[in-house]
């Protein structure tokens, strides 16, 4: 047993030196190959250790942000993940890797256009060219919901265990990212970019941002992950699995939900349709009640709060668009298509300054005629509480003549 606690302390002792090593200016391919020559294979654990004793003994906060990036680019391929917990389908972690699989399928596609771009001897950048650009960006940026489960579910558990480092420095990088999204969707949104400007902006920022993205996907699951794994409680990552709907999901809907055995609820579908009753100044019902009156409704309903966030929509069987939750708790410009994007901000500015408070429309969409409104919601006292969007196959009442005073159930 000495024996394996001071190989610990050796690897953890020589981790350090190679990371303050980064600090003080080293290269870090030199570097790598010291790593690979003196520690084939690090456990998980190790690594998180000596980020909390190199905050511990002094080193700011801000620098170990710094050097992030470089000493996982080192550890990176080095961590031994063998002793690490298997993870049940649903189950949080599960979620969390789910979504990083559908992230990586997405930064994968914006190297492959990034690529074909780069290649091409176009000087102009065709508008489609662009628009799936757009569109990828948008769908990058849902990674924010992914990195605020960590952050206000994950996190507090960690440092409730003394692990205050790790989740301090996670923190920075997701904050990192996020500004990047936005630089990036900024640039994308310039009016006539050329090849050569996107070119040099993928350089300076795009590429930045999905490099960004994908080291975070490799630090969660190398260490991240198992390591919280190993620290909470199947009852902590229940709470954090009841919590997870209010914050949403990133680019995936979830297919099972994860519920220890001892617990005795079904599920969290179930548990939020039972408990206390809803009462109205008309009236009342209970949960339950009114999910099946909401999804009865013959029309689609998504509700976007005063922040512009996609909190709501109906489940019905006459769904016009398809839904899922990976959009709740998404920014409701995110949801349309970059060409749109302009429309959605000026409905949502006039309805919070007060200048309108509807706005129809109506389409032709595979040989239905669909009339869709969006509607002010305000309180009693006028103030803006956010926007109804509702959907609705109008063909039927177009086909209506006469009268029909008899019952029939045709």
């Amino acid at each position: 047993m000495s024996e394996l606690i001071n190989n610990s302390e050796q690897r953890k002792a020589r981790l350090k030196e190679l990371i303050l090593k980064l600090h003080e200016g080293g290269h870090a391919e030199s570097v790598r190959h010291e790593l690979m020559l003196s520690l084939s294979q690090i456990p998980y654990g190790e690594v998180v250790e000596v980020e909390q004793e190199l905050i511990g003994e002094g080193l700011p906060e801000e620098e170990v942000l710094k050097l992030c990036d470089a000493h996982s680019a080192v550890l990176q391929g080095n961590i031994d993940l063998s002793g690490s917990k298997a993870i049940p389908a649903g189950h949080p972690v599960d979620l969390f890797k789910k979504e990083n699989e559908e992230l990586k399928k997405v930064t994968v596609q914006v190297y492959q256009l990034l690529e074909t771009i780069r290649q091409s001897e176009e000087q102009e950048v065709l508008p489609e060219i662009i628009f799936r650009l757009r569109g990828y960006f948008n769908n990058l940026f849902d990674v924010d919901k992914h990195y605020q489960r960590k952050e206000y579910l994950l996190f507090p558990y960690l440092e409730n265990k003394g692990i205050t480092g790790p989740p301090k420095v996670m923190w920075g990088k997701h904050d990192e990212i996020r500004e990047l999204l936005k630089g990036s969707i900024e640039i994308l949104h310039h009016e006539g970019i050329t090849r050569d400007d996107l070119m040099a902006s993928a350089e300076i920022i795009l590429n930045q941002t999905l490099f960004g993205i994908d080291d975070m996907v490799v630090k969660e699951e190398q260490i991240l992950f198992p390591m919280a794994m190993d620290k909470l409680t199947e009852a902590e990552w229940f709470e954090i699995s009841r919590q997870s709907l209010e914050i949403g999901f990133c680019l995936y809907d979830p297919l099972e939900t994860w519920t220890p055995s001892w617990s005795a609820e079904s599920g969290i579908d179930q548990a939020r349709t039972e408990g206390s009753h809803i009462q109205l100044p008309s009236g009342g019902f209970s949960p339950a009640e009114l999910l099946a009156i909401l999804n009865t409704l013959p029309i689609d309903m998504t509700f976007v709060d005063k922040d512009d966030k996609v909190k709501y929509f109906s489940q019905g069987a006459e769904r016009i668009f398809q839904r899922n939750r990976a959009i709740l708790n998404r920014d409701v410009r995110h949801c349309h298509p970059p060409a749109s994007a302009h429309i959605v901000d000026k409905i949502i500015d006039d309805f919070k300054s007060g200048r309108q408070s509807r706005a129809p429309f109506w389409i032709n969409m595979g040989g239905k005629m669909i009339h869709i409104e969006y509607f002010a919601l305000r309180d009693d006292n006028g103030r803006y509480l956010g926007t109804l969007e509702v959907s609705h196959n109008v063909n039927r009442y177009r086909e209506l003549e006469g009268e029909q005073r008899i019952l029939s159930y045709s």
